[in-house]
Order: structure tokens, then C-alpha cells, then sequence
């Protein structure tokens, strides 16, 4: 027998939630200044610490940077907005909804 949701009562491989609350994230992504003329990016709005670490790992694999999450919100070094947001939309966030 297939897993089923207690919450919506389909299959958990039809019926993904974590799909949903991507869809409806207003993702904010701001270029902050630090020391010595170096520059991160940070990304907030995620609903959870674990889906902020997700993106945190996904993005710092994909652009071979560092990065850290710091209370839902994901640091990541560079100045590289344009390529954080081409990813996010990748991973499933609506491009509407992120803020650059």
C-alpha cells in the first residue's frame, strides 16, 4: 500500500506540500556590503529552518561558494543576485514572488 497524506488523503507521490508552499513564498533577495569591500547575498522568507537549509546546500553547490543560514534567512557570498534568482526559479519558486 502507497504512503498516504493525513491531510489531504491521496498518495504523498501525487500530492506534494512542500510543491504548494513554493508557490505561494515572497522570497526577498537583498546584496549587503560587508568588510574589506566584500559582498553576500541574503535570501529571506522561507517558512522553515530545514527548507532554508535545502536551498542554502542546493545553491552553494550550484555556484561553488559559501554560504550559512542564520534564522530562516540564507547567506550566501558574492554578489551574484542574478544567478541566485535564476536557481531559485529553478528549485520552484514563482518568479513573480521573488524580489530582487
Amino acid at each position: 500500500m502507497k504512503d498516504i497524506s493525513s491531510v489531504s488523503h491521496l498518495s504523498k507521490d501525487i500530492f506534494d506540500l512542500n510543491e504548494i508552499s513554493k508557490e505561494s513564498q515572497q522570497i526577498k533577495i537583498s546584496l549587503v556590503r560587508k568588510k574589506f569591500k566584500k559582498f553576500s547575498i541574503k535570501i529571506a522568507g522561507f517558512e522553515s529552518v530545514s527548507e532554508a537549509k535545502d536551498v542554502e546546500k542546493y545553491l552553494k553547490k550550484k555556484l561553488a561558494c559559501g554560504g550559512t543560514v542564520k534564522e530562516k534567512v540564507v547567506e550566501i557570498q558574492g554578489n551574484q543576485v542574478d544567478k541566485v534568482k535564476k536557481l531559485l526559479i529553478e528549485k520552484g519558486y514563482q518568479e513573480e514572488l521573488i524580489d530582487a
